[in-house]
């Protein structure tokens, strides 16, 4: 690194320290001219940073607000922060950034030094949560997953399947897609030749390779991982006529779980699934709107046996008091 490199990264250390700095406060703490200053600011501006000057008593240089997001320069400490703080949101503790934030975080592992790296592992390993319902994934693993989507490498890890099964998967990785409450990765089984989604918390010893492989023709993964985690698990499958408008529903339903699909301007068809009918039924009287049961049949008569229940129930409290 030249001098006026290493010099120009000492001043953006600088301005990002304090709001407002002088030009002899500057040029005193780098050892150099008011003159140099002004041409090492100079060279921040062309790289993107909006540094400001105003002249007179209380006026200085700092950094403004531009256009863009310029390349921001972290410490040691400032980058163990983030990165502690990206695998806790990349883990589902903060609503909607786990994406985002695995994203940002395989950048910012990709460049970190070794040392750094064990100080994030450590400090995030010795951090538990309360409460929540989502199910816990290794922040190693995540990053694992997420590189090799991003540079079409295999990988290799043991599966422990729905009915307790262990099995060893060799995969092309595509995408890695959030719930809210747990993590999916949409990949080619390399050994049954046919896509497949795999939970994150359920996989072990997760290694990624150096065999490259050329990217396949796939379905969208994000309707992929949907379909297969609304639907192919569950025994039980129904559909259910709402007498709302679409929009209206998606406010009242988990659109995760379900699918739904506008009949006209104030009905909506409601397809989901279950491990038993009686669990769909109670879900659609959830809601709280109007509907009828479509498919399949028998659905039809395990809710009236539910409602009988339930009447018995308010009838009994009744009389108790």
């Amino acid at each position: 690194m030249s001098d006026t490199t290493e010099r120009v990264l000492r001043l953006l250390s600088l301005l990002q320290q304090r709001p407002v700095w002088t030009g002899p406060e500057l040029a005193d703490r780098l050892d150099v001219t008011t003159r140099s200053i002004r041409r090492d600011i100079e060279r921040l501006r062309a790289l993107g940073y909006p540094v400001l000057a105003a002249r007179g008593l209380g006026g200085g240089y700092q950094l403004g607000r531009g256009k863009d997001l310029p390349p921001l320069l972290l410490d040691d400490t400032e980058a163990v922060a983030v990165a502690v703080s990206l695998r806790l949101a990349a883990g589902g503790m903060v609503s909607g950034a786990s994406e985002a934030a695995l994203s940002t975080l395989a950048k910012l592992d990709q460049v970190m030094p070794p040392r750094l790296r064990s100080e994030v592992k450590a400090i995030h390993d010795a951090i538990d949560t309360l409460g929540g319902a989502s199910e816990a994934v290794d922040g190693d693993t995540l990053l694992v997953i997420a590189r090799a989507c991003r540079d079409l490498v295999r990988v290799r890890f043991g599966y422990t399947a729905r009915d307790g099964a262990a099995t060893e998967r060799w995969v092309e990785p595509i995408r890695l897609v959030a719930t809210g409450r747990r993590w999916y990765l949409m990949a080619w089984d390399v050994e049954r030749e046919d896509w497949r989604t795999f939970r994150l918390d359920r996989m072990r010893e997760v290694s990624a390779s150096t065999w490259r492989f050329t990217l396949r023709e796939h379905p969208d993964p994000r309707e992929f991982v949907h379909n297969a985690i609304s639907r192919a698990p569950y025994s039980n499958h129904a559909q259910v006529r709402i007498h709302a408008a679409l929009d209206v529903v998606a406010q009242r339903i988990d659109t995760r779980w379900v699918k739904l699909t506008p009949i006209d301007a104030g009905t909506t068809l409601l397809e989901a699934s279950a491990d038993s009918l009686e669990q769909l039924a109670y879900y659609c009287v959830l809601t709280g709107l109007e509907c009828e049961f479509v498919q399949p049949p028998e659905l039809v008569a395990v809710a009236n046996e539910l409602a009988a229940r339930l009447l018995q129930a308010a009838e009994a409290g009744r009389a108790a008091t």
